[in-house]
């Protein structure tokens, strides 16, 4: 079982620390007569070796039963106990620390409880600490920290994936994701669950990130997070009180609603892009995280009643907050239906799904949102280069963070009876205000050629 998957175009990216318990399929022991493999890397087996000690793999524990729910991977970065994780690996902890605690278990056998110090829900970061001293640990490498390391560089991930044991993965630094607004590594190593929050490492053993998710669509395309913002936060974590686990959740929101303004904000700053669809003129984001793809029915057999093509732009990162809440996605998504074999009544029937598809029914945890609530008026446009719209708007609160929502706003044009364009706006895990300034500019942006 893995955690969270979260869509990433048209592929799925999954967090990749969060392995249960549950035994996995194993592939099926060589036959005697196999040749054994002798080429091991003399290189990683010695970073290996160097970095072995420094490991950890953190266990997120039921209090009442006293066994693993979830667990990921760590590392030491000081000789008093200090280690670095992903935030999503201590995530349940972090929220529910009356039901939930933290351990470690090292290589060598040892076990032991943490504590949780500070978190970075932005950059899926915690610093969590063991009791010890003259601890062996990592250091991070400076290229990195400054943003210097040359794309090729050979890199070495290390982690206990899905329980079976620590182990070193041998792949490439690639830079930046180009089309990602949360800053993540490319690194072409196979990252599996229960990696999250283990080190990547140089020749020379020292940190350049943190593994944190794969794509399941692809072969070798993994994901990091840069030293750079690990150091930054262990800095912090070291200069400042630690985070108390009554006020966890508290700093959570926090972070939330810090990020959603600066995620909404740059959206806004990037600007909006018309597209056409037949006679209509609908808006798309500038920011370069956006994929979009086209999708039409014209090939559909038998063949459908009325035409559509239509469109779908969404964010290509999001934040994780919980195995079962996630934000700071967008999506715009159009729909342009037309006919000329129903009638009125008809082709009102044909639309009405694609009007009534509201993103509100996917994702929904009651334990973590309110039900949604909706809104439908129609609207007379005060541009005459915009056309008469039908609109829902729907929200839902998230019950652990005051003033954060999801929010859908749909509309389809009313100014002919046998074509329309079906048009939304998706935002996840935004404030009432930026939604509804998102909002109107979407919908002032919506044009027609008569």
């Amino acid at each position: 079982m893995l955690r969270t998957p979260i869509r990433l175009g048209f592929g799925l990216l999954v967090l990749a620390g969060a392995a249960t318990a549950r035994a996995q399929a194993l592939a099926p022991t060589p036959s005697a007569e196999a040749p054994a493999e002798t080429n091991v890397s003399a290189t990683a087996e010695r970073i290996y070796a160097n970095a072995r000690p420094s490991l950890l793999q953190i266990r997120t524990l039921v209090e009442a039963a006293g066994r693993q729910s979830s667990i990921g991977s760590g590392f030491l970065v000081s000789a008093d106990g200090l280690a670095i994780t992903n935030y999503h690996v201590v995530s349940q902890f972090a929220l529910e620390p009356k039901t939930y605690r933290l351990e470690f278990a090292r290589p060598d056998g040892s076990k032991g409880t943490l504590s949780l110090l500070a978190i970075d829900i932005a950059n899926d970061l915690a610093v969590v600490r063991l009791d010890g001293k003259d601890l062996p640990h990592l250091e991070f490498d400076p290229r990195a920290v400054a943003g210097e390391l040359p794309r090729g560089e050979r890199a070495y991930a290390m982690g206990n994936p899905l329980d079976l044991g620590f182990t070193i993965v041998e792949g490439t630094w690639n830079g930046l994701v180009e089309r990602s607004y949360n800053e993540r590594v490319h690194f072409t190593g196979a990252i599996n669950p229960g990696m999250s929050g283990g080190p990547a490492v140089d020749g020379s053993t020292r940190v350049v990130g943190i593994n944190v998710a794969k794509r399941l669509d692809g072969e070798l395309v993994s994901f990091l997070v840069p030293a750079r913002k690990a150091a930054a936060l262990l800095e912090r974590a070291r200069s400042s009180a630690p985070l108390g686990v009554a006020q966890a959740r508290e700093e959570i929101s926090r972070q939330l609603l810090d990020w959603q303004a600066g995620f909404y904000a740059a959206l806004a700053a990037k600007g909006l892009r018309m597209t056409a669809f037949g006679p209509y003129q609908a808006p798309e984001s500038e920011a370069p995280w956006f994929n979009c793809w086209a999708q039409t029915n014209a090939e559909q057999t038998p063949k459908p009643r009325a035409r559509m093509d239509g469109s779908n732009c969404s964010t290509q990162s999001s934040l994780f907050i919980a195995d079962d809440m996630e934000s700071g996605a967008a999506e715009f998504t159009y729909a342009y239906v037309r006919s000329s074999e129903l009638n009125a009544f008809q082709f009102a029937a044909f639309v009405t799904p694609y009007y009534r598809t509201a993103a509100m029914t996917r994702s929904w945890s009651r334990k973590r949102h309110t039900r949604a609530q909706c809104h439908e008026s129609f609207v007379a446009p005060a541009d005459a280069h915009a056309p008469p719209l039908r609109a829902i708007w729907c929200a839902r609160a998230y019950r652990d963070f005051a003033g954060v929502y999801d929010i859908a706003l749909t509309t389809i044009t009313q100014d002919r009876d046998r074509e329309a364009l079906v048009s939304r706006i998706s935002m996840q895990g935004i404030s009432y205000d930026n939604a509804l300034a998102l909002g109107r500019r979407f919908m002032e942006a919506l044009a027609w050629t008569k």
